[in-house]
């Protein structure tokens, strides 16, 4: 008789850890998205800033050499 009651205090616990589990697994899925979305936006403006260097890196030399070969 003592283990039935055993039994039936972990499945009230089972019941109430569960609704803390879904809930703490809502929470590691919003984070993970948060993560996601923020090495997102990194990737996006390292890869905006390596094109607007090389489009100076080249534009600027070939400026240079048309106004120093037109003189």
């Amino acid at each position: 008789m003592a283990s039935n009651k055993q039994q039936g205090k972990q499945q009230k616990l089972t019941a109430k850890q569960k609704g803390e589990r879904v809930r703490a697994a809502q929470e590691r899925e919003a984070r993970a998205k948060e993560q996601r979305e923020k090495a997102e936006r990194t990737k996006k403006i390292f890869t905006i800033v390596v094109c607007v260097i090389l489009v100076l890196a080249l534009g600027i030399p070939t400026m240079a050499l048309a106004v120093l070969g037109a003189s």
